[in-house]
C-alpha cells in the first residue's frame, strides 16, 4: 500500500487502526505500509497520547511564529476535512463560519494547513478550475432529471440513482435508490416529489428512455406526456451534450466522489439511507461554490402550483385543426400520414399555421410543440 501524502492521515489511521488489533506483526505491517518501525512506533504512541489529532504531521517550523495558525484551528480544519474528504479549503471555511467558529483564517492559509497534513494533491490542485454557469432568476422556473449511472449492490442487484435538482438554488429535490430506469419508477417519485415542493415550470431530461428521443419530431413518452398534461414544460439536453443539463451533471460528480467512490451497499435500502443522509448534508450544511457558497435550501421555496387530482384533456384555440393520432401514432393531414408519437394513440393534437414560416403548420400537444410540417417539403417534417 503505498504511502504518500494524499492519503496521508487516512494512511497512518489504517496503520494504528491494525496495530491495535495485533493480527498481524509489527514489522510485517511496516513492511506493508513502507515505513520503518521507528516511524510506526511513533504513530501508535502519538496515537494513544492524543487520539487522532496525534496523527497531525507536526511542523517543522520554529514554534514561535506569529503567523502560524493555532494548533486548535488546525485541528478543526482538519476534523471537518475528515468528515467531508471532497470539500475544498473554500467549502471548510464557509461551514466554520457557519458554525459561529471564530478566527477563521482565509481559504489560503486553510490550502496551506491541508497541504501541510497532506490532504491535497498536486493533481487535485492542478485540476481544480472555475465554473461559469447561467442560471434560472427563481426556484421551480427549471428542474433538471436524470438518473446517476448504475452500480451494483453486495446483494448482486443494481441501484439505479434518479436525481432531480432546482436549477436556481442547487437544491436536490429527488436523491432516490431505484431498481429499474423506467417510467413507473420516476413518475412514483416525481408524483412524491410534487406533492412536497409543488409543480415547476419546466423539467429538463437526457435523451432515451424513459425521457423521449427529440431528434425525432413529434416523439413523446407516456411519462413526457403526463408532465405536458401536468403544465409543466419538457425538454432535452442536445444529444452528446450533457453540459446541457449541466447542474445535475454537477451533482453527480459531488455525489459519485463525496458518496459512491467510497462506499459499497449491501441493499437498496442500505443505499437509500446514505443517500438521505449526504442528501441532507448537501441542501442543509455544504457550502455550494455556484451559489456564493450559500447552502442550497436558502435559496430554495416550494412552487404554489400544486399536483392536480385530476388531469384534463388539452384545450386547443379556434384556429386550430384538431386532429386525432391513430393506432399507429399517425395523423392524416393534407393528404400525408405523418408520424407523431405511438404513446399518443387516441390523443387529440392541433395544426397551427406556422409564424415563422410560410405554408407549413406547427402541431401541438397541449402547449408542447411537436413538430414543423411544411406544405413545401413534405417528406421532412422537422
Amino acid at each position: 500500500m503505498p504511502w504518500n501524502a494524499q492519503n496521508a492521515m487516512q494512511v497512518r489511521l489504517e496503520f494504528v487502526t491494525l496495530a491495535t488489533k495485533a493480527e498481524i506483526p509489527f514489522s510485517e505491517l511496516c513492511r506493508r505500509f513502507r515505513v520503518s518501525r521507528q516511524t510506526g512506533y511513533k504513530w501508535v504512541e502519538r496515537y494513544q497520547a492524543h487520539g487522532l489529532e496525534g496523527l497531525i504531521e507536526r511542523s517543522r517550523r520554529p514554534h514561535a511564529s506569529a503567523n502560524r495558525t493555532s494548533d486548535e484551528m488546525e485541528s478543526h480544519v482538519l476534523e471537518m476535512r475528515t468528515r467531508h474528504p471532497a470539500w475544498s479549503a473554500h467549502k471548510i471555511g464557509r461551514r466554520l463560519r457557519d458554525q459561529g467558529l471564530q478566527g477563521v483564517p482565509a481559504d489560503s492559509t486553510l490550502n496551506a494547513i491541508l497541504r501541510r497534513h497532506g490532504c491535497i494533491s498536486a493533481q487535485a490542485s492542478a485540476n481544480a478550475t472555475a465554473w461559469i454557469r447561467f442560471e434560472r432568476e427563481q426556484p421551480n422556473e427549471l428542474w433538471q432529471m436524470d438518473f446517476k449511472g448504475h452500480f451494483a449492490l453486495l446483494d448482486h442487484t443494481r441501484c439505479h440513482p434518479l436525481t432531480v435538482l432546482d436549477d436556481h438554488s442547487r437544491f436536490n429535490i429527488v436523491l432516490r435508490a431505484c431498481q429499474a430506469q423506467n417510467t413507473q419508477t420516476v413518475r412514483e417519485h416525481l408524483q412524491n416529489a410534487f406533492a412536497e415542493y409543488g409543480l415547476p415550470q419546466q423539467i429538463n431530461t437526457d435523451n432515451g428512455a424513459p425521457w423521449g428521443t427529440p431528434s425525432k419530431p413529434g416523439e413523446l413518452t407516456e411519462l413526457a406526456i403526463w408532465l405536458i398534461l401536468l403544465g409543466i414544460r419538457v425538454s432535452y439536453s442536445r444529444p452528446y451534450h450533457p453540459q446541457t443539463n449541466g447542474k445535475d451533471e454537477r451533482f453527480h460528480r459531488s455525489f459519485k466522489r463525496e458518496v459512491l467512490s467510497h462506499c459499497s451497499f449491501t441493499g437498496m435500502s442500505q443505499a437509500q439511507a446514505e443517500f438521505d443522509c449526504w442528501r441532507r448534508i448537501y441542501n442543509f450544511e455544504r457550502p455550494h461554490h455556484g451559489i456564493g457558497m450559500n447552502t442550497p435550501h436558502t435559496r430554495y421555496q416550494p412552487s404554489p402550483r400544486m399536483m392536480p387530482s385530476t388531469l384534463a384533456p388539452p384545450e386547443y384555440g379556434p384556429c386550430d385543426e384538431v386532429l386525432r393520432v391513430g393506432w399507429n401514432g399517425k395523423v392524416r393531414f393534407r393528404g400525408q400520414h405523418l408520424r407523431v408519437s405511438s404513446a399518443l394513440h387516441g390523443r387529440d393534437i392541433a395544426a397551427r399555421p406556422s409564424r415563422e414560416i410560410t405554408d407549413a403548420y406547427d402541431f401541438y400537444f397541449a402547449h408542447h410543440r411537436l413538430m414543423t410540417f411544411d406544405l413545401n417539403q413534405p417528406d421532412a417534417p422537422r
